[in-house]
């Protein structure tokens, strides 16, 4: 399993990774009325997943990369604050890695080496140069605005027919959240020189600022895109709702983008998500076969 395979199946495990006729989350650009941060927090708070304890799907997984594209399956199997189970299968439908996360470790075996992993989330950030966190899986695969917080001030604003709801960082972090993405998309804005953004980054870096900003849909009031920048890092996470389904009375997300970038690379992935369910019990099988050895 190739290490850029590794960085998006722990991506997935981060972020990375939901019947009835698929719904598009786009409407048309239409102007909207301003509405106060708190007022959105609000409407979002009401779109959290109360009472689903268990989470199943299958998914087709789309990876482009330094590596180029690579195209394969996956299992996903979710028990609510206590771990997911991923299982990775190539188009030949025999298994090749299957990793287990629970809140504070993770387990990871390759089948094609006969390797396996297992450590806390702060080793594989260290082994991976990412730290896999169940909460945020969990919330990615729900369609729920990944690391939202309550009781965080945030900036409102209005693009593209949506509502953006911003983490309230310093005005100098939210315009080099910017500049890193992909899509400068702030309106008559302009890049901050590189030598004041490498300034601003270093600053970044003493403060361990992260910067968050959500795009939310003017009528059902969901998120529909979750920008994630890591300034102390360099590197930034975008995941976007593309099509919600309904799963016994629940919008969750059958097709899922995400993005992974830092100052030197990009890798990008889709998610088509099939067969999702939200009954339990589940399996979440484990075992290291004897044979296998641990990742160098």
């Amino acid at each position: 399993m190739t290490r850029s395979v590794r960085s998006l199946l722990l991506a997935l495990v981060v972020l990375v990774l939901a019947c009835k006729p698929r719904q598009e989350v786009a409407q048309p650009v239409r102007d909207l009325q301003p509405r106060s941060p708190e007022k959105l927090l609000e409407r979002l708070a009401a779109q959290r997943v109360e009472g689903v304890r268990y989470y199943s799907a299958k998914a087709e997984v789309d990876i482009n990369g330094p590596d180029g594209h690579k195209g394969f399956k996956a299992a996903f199997r979710s028990v609510r604050d206590s771990a997911a189970w991923v299982s990775i299968t190539p188009a030949l439908g025999i298994e090749v890695a299957r990793v287990l996360l629970t809140p504070d470790s993770l387990k990871l075996l390759d089948k094609i080496n006969d390797h396996f992993w297992v450590g806390d989330t702060a080793m594989a950030r260290a082994k991976f140069g990412l730290q896999p966190s169940l909460g945020l899986l969990q919330q990615a695969l729900f369609g729920l605005p990944i690391g939202l917080d309550m009781e965080e001030k945030y900036k409102a604003d209005r693009e593209d027919g949506q509502y953006t709801l911003t983490s309230k960082e310093k005005k100098r972090f939210r315009r080099a959240a910017e500049d890193l993405a992909p899509e400068d998309t702030l309106p008559d804005d302009r890049d901050m020189r590189e030598h004041r953004l490498e300034r601003t980054l270093r600053r970044a870096e003493k403060k361990d600022a992260v910067v968050y900003r959500y795009w939310i849909e003017p009528d059902s009031f969901r998120v529909t895109r979750v920008l994630i920048t890591d300034l102390a890092r360099d590197q930034q996470a975008d995941v976007r709702y593309l099509h919600r389904t309904d799963v016994n009375g629940h919008a969750l997300p059958d097709h899922i983008s995400l993005s992974l970038s830092d100052s030197s690379k990009q890798v990008t992935g889709t998610l088509q998500l099939d067969r999702i369910g939200i009954d339990g019990p589940l399996q979440l099988n484990f075992r290291i076969p004897e044979k296998f050895t641990p990742m160098p």
